[in-house]
């Protein structure tokens, strides 16, 4: 009570809350309960899928040791397997996708965020979410009729005519390998960084855009030395968020990137994923250890992007939270 003999303020706003977080509404018991436990059912569920591959995967994990990941060995009839192969393709193919995505998708977020005009930014805001809709079987069948070709009977010989004297540019033009796998993933992950970076950067506060031009800086200077140091640790986090979905993408690259598993440093080489070789091999997998090979695959690309997805949504979190302990 004040000194007028009102009831506090804070007193009332106090009351919902501890009604909600005490124990007297059993109304709000039983929420609290629920929510609980949704929330543990999916840490739960998690746990139980990584135990359950880790069972699967334990004739594999006796036998081959850590030799597993660095065998080039893949014989189903002699029971001899190797992962190297695979991490090879899933890691060149998505850092190069990665490369190709990054600026395109950063630079499509900073229009977005700051200079589109209202009327452009919604619209298009939508078209390049709806990139992210699109099943990623329509984008390996544009990968096989439309892009493979292209790749094939324009792109490809130019580049061998241009940096065939590099390795990465070597062999015959097929059309079908990892640079198509890269170019695939590259559009498939554009949407996620690109609508996860323009929410960063909406989340910055508009003090810090207002100080940097109240002391003279154009508008590319703001951008490019006040707003983007200030969500870079968001923007990594979009960043690590699409190197995520490039890593677990099966159907779209199964079906471009030519499925053999060769180490080769050449882009026209076909090339074969950790999730690719899972899709074309499992059904067909007869032997115990071949099955067990196979799901410490998956338990391999499992752990990655799980690893990846945490530390994305920790970076994330902390631009969130506005710089020097500012909260939007």
């Amino acid at each position: 009570m004040d000194e007028a003999g009102n009831p506090g303020r804070e007193t009332h706003q106090k009351e919902p809350l501890a009604a909600f977080s005490g124990g007297g509404n059993l109304g709000d018991q039983v929420f609290r309960v629920l929510t609980a436990f949704f929330a543990a059912l999916a840490v739960l569920v998690l746990a139980a899928m990584a135990l359950q591959m880790f069972r699967a995967a334990l004739p594999s994990l006796k036998q081959f040791g850590w030799k597993f990941l660095s065998s080039t060995d893949w014989d189903p009839v002699l029971d001899s397997y190797g992962a190297l192969p695979y991490i090879f393709g899933t890691v060149a193919s998505s850092i190069l996708a990665l490369l190709v995505a990054l600026p395109v998708a950063l630079g499509t977020a900073i229009y977005l965020a700051e200079l589109a005009p209202l009327w452009v930014r919604r619209p298009l805001g939508i078209l390049v979410e709806l990139l992210a809709a699109i099943p990623s079987v329509i984008y390996g069948l544009w990968g096989i009729f439309v892009m493979s070709p292209w790749l094939r009977d324009s792109v490809q010989p130019l580049l061998q005519k241009i940096f065939g004297w590099t390795p990465f540019f070597k062999g015959v033009p097929r059309g079908f390998g990892m640079m198509a796998g890269c170019l695939v993933l590259a559009i498939m992950i554009l949407p996620t960084i690109a609508s996860v970076s323009r929410d960063v950067l909406l989340a910055v506060p508009n003090s810090i855009r207002e100080g940097a031009l109240a002391l003279g800086a154009t508008r590319w200077e703001m951008v490019r030395k006040a707003v983007l140091p200030c969500a870079k640790n968001g923007i990594l986090g979009a960043v690590i968020l699409g190197l995520g979905r490039a890593l677990g993408e099966t159907m779209a690259v199964t079906m471009v990137i030519g499925n053999r598993p060769d180490i080769s440093w050449s882009l026209f080489s076909p090339g074969h994923s950790l999730a690719s070789v899972i899709a074309n091999e499992y059904a067909e997998a007869s032997g115990d250890l071949y099955l067990s090979a196979l799901t410490e695959l998956g338990l391999i690309l499992f752990g990655v992007t799980l690893l990846l997805n945490i530390l994305a949504r920790v970076l994330i979190w902390r631009v969130a939270r506005g710089p020097a302990g500012a909260r939007n």
